[in-house]
């Protein structure tokens, strides 16, 4: 698996992902489905530069498929140093262990090149599959936010899980994770 920075030229393939997609994504994500959408998105979490976002998209590295995309939003430093993380999966690839590989590779990424200290998932309760990515790399779950997010036009409830820059050091060894970088 490797990431990188969503470009314009990804426009179509991402598309096309997330019209198959739909089904998967369900009430829990609205990624973009439009290129006027994606290219706001591109613009928005593809350059890391000083931004308050950053993304990346992940790719399957035998073949180049697109599998899934990370982004870090509302990035903040100075005492803080923390980050939101929002994610989808990809149809056909969904529950093949790539967003696995993928979230290590992209907390690699907050820890490492971001300076982070903290990075927080909020997860609707409803979510099983992304509650389970979150609770197998290893985030700790810190409580419920009531009507948290507006998505799909609708008010929904999130689970609140985070990871430190030590729990992820300490946690790194032991992950058994083949891994890529980022690009």
């Amino acid at each position: 698996m490797y990431l990188r920075p969503p470009r314009l030229i990804d426009a179509r393939a991402f598309l096309a992902s997330v019209r198959a997609s739909r089904a998967l994504h369900g009430p829990w994500a609205r990624p973009p489905d439009t290129p006027e959408r994606y290219a706001a998105f591109a613009a928005r979490y593809g350059n890391r530069r000083g931004a308050s976002h950053a993304g990346f998209l992940v790719f399957r590295r035998d073949d180049h498929a697109l599998v899934g995309a990370f982004n870090f939003s509302a990035i903040t430093y100075g005492a803080f140093q923390s980050a939101y993380l929002g994610y989808f999966a990809f149809s056909p690839h969904s529950g093949q262990g790539y967003m696995t590989e993928g979230m290590a590779l992209a907390l690699d990424v907050a820890f490492r090149e971001l300076a982070l200290h903290r990075v927080e998932v909020n997860i609707q309760p409803s979510n099983l599959r992304s509650l389970a990515l979150a609770r197998r790399l290893g985030f700790t779950h810190e409580g419920y936010s009531r009507r948290y997010v507006k998505i799909g036009g609708r008010w929904r409830d999130h689970e609140r899980y985070a990871m430190l820059a030590e729990d992820w050091r300490a946690l790194r060894g032991e992950h058994h994770l083949r891994r890529g970088r980022s690009t």
